[in-house]
């Protein structure tokens, strides 16, 4: 027997959230079709107003209602430093420490070449022009600490920092691997208030790798060669 047609979109259409596959969409849609109908139309008008209202913000990137977000019109935000983070969970996240009072750029992705997605398709043009901004002194790469996140905060270190800016990575208080929206407020908050150049993160992390295989070497041959 085969499904509705209706119910068969509903179905795909939910298989486009992250970590939904097939069978989650599948109890889903008849979840909503079967026991709440009311919750469905609300899903569906919530869904159709955010896409209809919520747009880019022409500073920073993040999602907003208005052409420039509250935030980077606030006359209290300091206007030199610039967090750049991937997402606005991310830039959310950093917001609930209350220990942050700049600036953001959002990147609303991270550099993944496998994946196609390059400069271009993390808005790092707009980047650029938003570090031209004269007040602007220090940038702090928010990145989250997985591969393709250290790969970006590198990339666009180089780039601000041939620009005469100084760039700083957050500290690692944070755990290797992790996506700052899973991370509590007071390990960020911390991160923030340690953060080190850019320069002194990645000379850590060589000598913090070097380490680790010296101990495994060591460990390997206790008795040393003979």
């Amino acid at each position: 027997m085969k499904a509705p047609a209706p119910l068969e979109a509903l179905t795909a259409a939910l298989r486009r959230l992250p970590g939904v596959g097939a069978k989650s969409a599948q109890r889903f849609a008849y979840h909503l079709l079967q026991r709440d109908r009311e919750g469905a139309a609300r899903l569906a008008q919530a869904l159709a107003d955010a896409a209809a209202r919520v747009r880019h913000c022409a500073r920073c990137n993040t999602f907003t209602e208005l052409e420039v977000c509250e935030t980077c019109s606030s006359p209290r935000r300091d206007a030199s430093l610039l967090c750049v983070v991937e997402t606005p969970a991310d830039q959310l996240t950093i917001e609930q420490t209350l220990s942050y009072r700049g600036m953001y750029f959002v990147l609303m992705g991270r550099l993944s070449p496998l994946d196609g997605v390059g400069p271009k398709q993390i808005g790092l043009d707009r980047l650029l022009a938003r570090a031209a901004d004269p007040a602007l002194r220090e940038v702090i790469l928010a990145t989250n600490f997985t591969q393709e996140g250290e790969a970006t905060a590198h990339y666009i270190g180089e780039m601000m920092r041939a620009r005469g800016l100084k760039v700083t990575r957050l500290a690692r208080g944070v755990p290797v691997g992790s996506e700052l929206e899973y991370v509590d407020p007071s390990t960020i908050a911390q991160a923030l208030r340690d953060r080190r150049a850019v320069s002194e993160a990645v000379a850590g992390d060589r000598t913090d790798r070097s380490g680790a295989r010296a101990d495994h070497e060591g460990r390997e041959d206790p008795g040393g060669s003979r």
